[in-house]
């Protein structure tokens, strides 16, 4: 379904409810540059490093499209999908059906998720969406969970730090969405709807994040303008 949510004035701040969930696909392949160009580098990375048989987790998984990509290229994965909408769930279960894909998918906060013995860890555009005083312990909870050698893969929308540059940037992106069919309307409606919901951090502070848990390297594997993803490793 297209993305026509924000056609109308808001009456809440923004979350994933049953809403959001039936047009997700196609609000996050408009929302975010490159989404699917940048979640099949992702993917295509971690066929290359992990281990036959290994476990990924993707908290916050929305529609499971990062895990069908990393599916399509590697069945032997142990690959869990975790979200706290049970609409998302919903939509994922049906298209890994669809798909044929064997994912294990449940509902529950990722705060609260077990993160025992796995190899990689997905947080596609997820961590912007937790409270900034629990991220550093979400991320030291991941960390904790990984196998030796393990791979924590996350997305972020972030912030510059110098603020006309900041200006130019966001100017830059709104040029992006109205290109992708998003009215000045919509896109100052959703702006308004993630007030304090999405809270984005800079590029130095999510790097920040990962070194502090105790992750030994944290790379840029993927930017566009205020969109990045970042590969740490265990």
């Amino acid at each position: 379904m297209k993305d026509e949510i924000f056609k109308e004035p808001i009456k809440k701040q923004f979350e994933f409810d049953a809403s959001v969930a039936s047009v997700f696909d196609d609000m996050i392949g408009r929302s975010v540059p490159f989404y699917e160009a940048s979640t099949r580098l992702s993917s295509e990375l971690l066929a290359r490093i992990l281990p036959q048989n290994a476990r990924v987790i993707d908290l916050g998984c929305s529609t499971a499209t990062a895990l069908l990509a990393l599916f399509a290229l590697r069945s032997d994965l142990r690959l869990c999908g975790i979200d706290s909408s049970e609409a998302m769930i919903q939509n994922a279960r049906a298209k890994a059906a669809a798909f044929g894909a064997k994912l294990e998918l449940s509902v529950s906060d990722v705060l609260d998720a077990s993160l025992a013995d796995c190899d990689a860890v997905i947080l596609n555009y997820t961590l912007q969406f937790i409270r900034p005083p629990r991220r550093a312990a979400l991320v030291s909870k991941i960390y904790d969970g990984l196998r030796e050698g393990g791979v924590l893969i996350f997305s972020e929308k972030i912030v510059y730090e110098e603020p006309a540059l900041a200006r130019q940037m966001i100017e830059i992106y709104e040029d992006y969405k109205r290109a992708q069919g998003y009215s000045r309307y919509e896109i100052a409606q959703k702006r308004e709807a993630l007030e304090n919901v999405l809270v984005p951090y800079t590029e130095a502070e999510n790097r920040a994040l990962a070194l502090s848990a105790g992750f030994k390297r944290v790379e840029s594997i993927f930017k566009w303008a205020n969109f990045m993803s970042f590969a740490a490793f265990k």
